[in-house]
């Protein structure tokens, strides 16, 4: 239970840091760059809020402490994809004032200190995401290796159990074997005394007329 719960929040990582990469580019860009970011950030939003209803539903399955430190995480990346929303709706629709700028200005003087601060929030977004995708990688390499491992093991036991199987098919065939040699020795124990008992009726009746016939002489 606890497995799949770090899996999802494996891929939850992923997805956020995704999710504020685009959302860093959709704030410098203008109306007709932003429209495929903004698309695939709703649809990333939709996945991040399913895994949240998956954690939810995992953590109900769990018992005891730890049910509570994990109803902890998942309200923490609740926070989390909040604030990313919140973000994501601020990038789309920015309140930014118009300033007439003359041509003979230059570039940094035609910058506001509201544009300079959105501008240096977005890089350090970028450097956050950066470092998130970089840890969520190491993750899903971890979690590749492991998977490969558990491949391997279940390959091992699948041998180990074919093997048992033919063991077992081999000491089947025997056992018929024997059961069918053992039969045959009960059949012909039963015909040589059925053979004994016929003779001996035989020898008594054999007898009872010898005996019978010398009284009467």
């Amino acid at each position: 239970m606890t497995t799949l719960i770090d899996n999802y929040e494996q891929q939850y990582a992923i997805l956020t840091a995704d999710i504020t990469a685009k959302i860093g580019r959709i704030a410098v860009l203008n109306i007709n760059e932003k429209r495929p970011f903004i698309q695939d950030v709703d649809r990333e939003l939709e996945e991040a809020q399913e895994l949240l209803e998956q954690m939810e539903l995992e953590v109900r399955g769990v018992s005891g402490s730890a049910r509570d430190r994990l109803r902890v995480r998942v309200e923490s990346h609740r926070a989390e994809l909040k604030r990313l929303t919140q973000e994501f709706d601020l990038s789309k629709n920015p309140k930014i004032d118009v300033i007439d700028l003359g041509i003979e200005e230059s570039w940094d003087n035609g910058i506001t200190e509201e544009q300079r601060k959105r501008l240096l929030d977005a890089s350090e977004r970028i450097d956050r995401t950066g470092r998130t995708l970089q840890n969520g990688y190491r993750m899903v390499l971890e979690t590749e290796e492991i998977g490969t491992q558990v491949l391997k093991d279940l390959h091992d036991q699948r041998e180990t159990i074919q093997r048992s199987r033919g063991r077992l098919r081999d000491t089947d065939a025997e056992l018929g074997r024997g059961s069918r040699l053992l039969s045959g020795m009960i059949f012909r124990a039963f015909q040589q005394r059925l053979i004994l008992a016929t003779v001996t009726l035989v020898l008594i009746f054999v007898g009872c007329f010898v005996i019978y016939y010398s009284f009467k002489s």
